[in-house]
């Protein structure tokens, strides 16, 4: 018995992974996480967590498996730290109860995601909870206590599930009217945004191979064909945005390495060729930038917005940065495993998520700041009417890490109700309207322009303006109720074989003789 539950939790990991993209079969995780809830009915709480790092180890290994191309020893790492938390998820669950085991779930689910999508080193929000929830009837839920809540309402779901494989009609009818209330304070959380204009957009992808490594004599042809798909754009646009570091000029007087075919881009070229190019389109030109600081010390990721007649009018450094590719925890440790670590760490920037233009204050998240929900809180909180996501995810393989990019890029536009517009070099780029709907999305590696027309929009949902506080104490309250002195007031009793019973409708919560203790009888 003990065998089948170990294959039941990697079945249940493997579910729940399934629902996340690039796969996206979210009944198959809602699923996951029934079977989940159901295996979790076992008395000892270390069994709850032995159980559940099964099911963190079988989410966590596919759907983080594009970690190995940017660090190849912090994967593993990273697949242990999620199970663990799983773990926790599991032996705080308690076995007795029937509504507070189900809040005390949820809310264990949602503290512990907020934990990994804030630490360590900044935080890993990657294949969550919410990106699976993103693609359901409630996803406008976001707009109300953001990502956190989705992530909940997700859980609660399964539990339903489980609920109807059970014929528990009554909590299943529970489950339903949550997800109802969710949905419909979601529509209502957006009652406070309104347009203020349109602006006719244009997104450059400039194509190329796919899973490619930085590399300096590369940077040219990076810069040419971006140049050759910005030049295409045959219509009038008031806005044009390049990806994230597309723009990586050298100084002006260093030497071209003999193995380079071309000559490197300069500082100089490249910034007379994008201000006449402002000028020719008579377009306000978003363009990322990648170089060395003026100290020689760190580097520098940053967008600029430049206006047709040539004026930076501002600028944006990227504040939250990728652990492990732009910056590296523990360096002198690492070291020793890896030999394709940055030379020198990106210096964070420390001005708001914001550039202003001629046509606008625009929210800007640059790349991995999309993943999260704070760094679009500061955009919008501080008055941006759109959200940029300039990226740039051309040296990953597969199409995990992008496919989940455009669900967070998805996620930003529920939760601050506002156009979100990504753009990467080879995919994925993508128009996503407020509601979530992914407008347009390019293909990988191919060389495209978007065209649309988005809403410039004033006003902050409910989401921007409280974060994570309120499912924070939401978590915090389940598991208190959960696990308060009850004395002899459980809702479950013992069967003379050792077995437990729900003492409400009969149901077995576990069948198998012996779990009680953690141990297995013949």
């Amino acid at each position: 018995m003990l065998t089948d539950r170990r294959i039941q939790a990697i079945a249940s990991g493997f579910f729940i992974a399934s629902g996340l993209p690039p796969w996206g079969w979210g009944p198959l995780a809602l699923i996951g996480i029934a079977l989940w809830f159901r295996l979790l009915r076992v008395e000892s709480a270390r069994q709850r967590f032995r159980i559940s790092i099964l099911v963190g180890l079988a989410w966590a290994t596919p759907a983080t498996l594009w970690m190995v191309d940017l660090t190849a020893p912090g994967w593993p790492v990273a697949v242990l730290i999620f199970s663990l938390l799983a773990g926790i998820v599991g032996a705080a669950t308690p076995t007795d109860g029937d509504w507070t085991r189900r809040f005390a779930f949820v809310g264990a689910l949602v503290l512990v995601e907020l934990i990994r999508w804030n630490y360590p080193f900044g935080g890993t929000p990657i294949a969550t909870y919410a990106m699976i929830g993103v693609s359901t009837p409630w996803a406008l839920s976001a707009r109300l206590f953001g990502s956190p809540l989705l992530s909940g309402l997700v859980a609660l779901a399964g539990i339903g599930v489980a609920d109807l494989f059970e014929r528990r009609w009554i909590p299943a009818l529970g489950v339903a009217a949550a997800l109802a209330l969710g949905t419909i304070g979601g529509n209502l959380a957006g009652r406070a945004v309104d347009t203020v204009d349109t602006i006719d957009v244009a997104v450059v992808q400039g194509g190329g191979p796919q899973n490619t490594r930085a590399d300096l004599c590369e940077t040219r042809a990076v810069f040419e064909r971006h140049m050759e798909a910005s030049e295409s754009i045959d219509r009038d646009v008031d806005l044009v945005i390049w990806p994230e570091d597309v723009v990586h000029p050298s100084p002006d007087d260093r030497r071209t390495p003999d193995r380079c075919n071309e000559p490197l881009l300069s500082i100089t070229e490249a910034t007379d060729r994008l201000t006449q190019h402002a000028a020719d389109i008579d377009a306000v030109v978003i363009s990322g930038w990648f170089q060395r600081t003026d100290d020689g010390r760190a580097n520098a990721n940053y967008s600029i917005a430049q206006s047709p007649d040539g004026t930076v009018t501002d600028r944006y450094d990227k504040v939250r940065l990728v652990p492990f590719g732009e910056f590296v925890p523990l360096r002198s440790f690492i070291e020793r495993f890896s030999d394709e670590l940055p030379s020198r760490d990106v210096r964070p920037g420390t001005e708001p998520a914001v550039l202003d233009t001629d046509v606008g204050r625009f929210g800007v998240a640059i790349s991995w700041e999309i993943f999260f929900d704070h760094r679009a809180r500061d955009a919008i909180g501080n008055g941006g009417q759109a959200l940029l996501n300039p990226t740039n995810g051309s040296s990953y393989w597969l199409t995990i890490v992008q496919t989940q990019q455009v669900a967070s890029s998805r996620l930003r536009a529920i939760e601050t109700d506002r156009w979100v517009l990504q753009a990467a070099p080879t995919g994925f780029s993508a128009v996503v309207h407020p509601d979530g709907h992914v407008e347009q999305r390019t293909a990988i590696s191919e060389q495209k322009v978007l065209y649309d027309t988005i809403e410039l929009r004033n006003g902050t949902t409910l989401a921007v303006r409280w974060g994570a506080w309120p499912m924070i104490v939401f978590g915090v309250a389940a598991l208190a109720v959960a696990w308060r002195p009850s004395g002899n007031s459980s809702d479950l009793k013992r069967k003379s074989d050792g077995s437990i019973v729900d003492k409400g409708d009969g149901h077995l919560a576990a069948e198998a003789p012996g779990l009680h203790d953690g141990t297995e009888r013949p």
